[in-house]
């Protein structure tokens, strides 16, 4: 049987960690860092968001403008705790407490959003001057414009992504 050298093992190793979205310094492991200065917002190259394809403009009717519906397909809180501490790391944030934190979906389950995609969820402040509290009113607004037909899906989805804080004026809502 042959022994693999350990300059193999460590490029193998390097390699492997990359591939995780994570960097070889030194001899350990550092998770990718995602920017603060992106807030209210998450950082775009941690998370630019994601959609379920189950959700469409022909599909509306069945899933997010049926009532209850987001529970069908929201991901466990098992889940999004591990992967909030996990993203509360990557974020550098000093408030460690992830009660400090909701585990949010950028692209809201509401409007169509990946449920358990991690570039969908990301560790969003409950404090400061625009909280998660606060695009929670943005979220249910759109939701229901879309389902009145005041707006469209996909103009809904975009004006998420673009900036939640001023969604509601960009697509004439506030």
């Amino acid at each position: 049987m042959s022994r693999t050298t350990r300059p193999v093992v460590t490029a193998l190793s390097a390699f492997a960690l990359a591939a995780a979205g994570l960097t070889f310094t030194a001899g350990t492991a550092h998770a990718q860092s995602c920017s603060q200065s992106y807030l209210p917002l998450p950082d775009p190259s941690c998370q630019p968001g994601a959609l379920n394809p189950d959700v469409t403009q022909d599909t509306i009717g069945s899933t997010i403008c049926v009532s209850g519906w987001t529970a069908t397909v929201r991901p466990s809180s098992s889940y999004t705790t591990a992967l909030k501490k996990q993203q509360i790391v990557e974020y550098g944030y000093t408030d460690t407490s992830t009660s400090d934190y909701e585990e949010d979906h950028f692209v809201p389950l509401e409007l169509g959003g990946a449920p358990k995609d991690p570039q969908n969820l990301w560790p969003e402040p409950e404090y400061g001057n625009q909280t998660a509290g606060n695009k929670d009113t943005v979220e249910n607004r759109l939701k229901k414009a879309v389902c009145a037909g005041q707006v469209s899906l996909s103009d809904a989805q975009n004006a998420i992504i673009t900036d939640w804080t001023t969604a509601l004026s960009n697509l004439g809502l506030s």
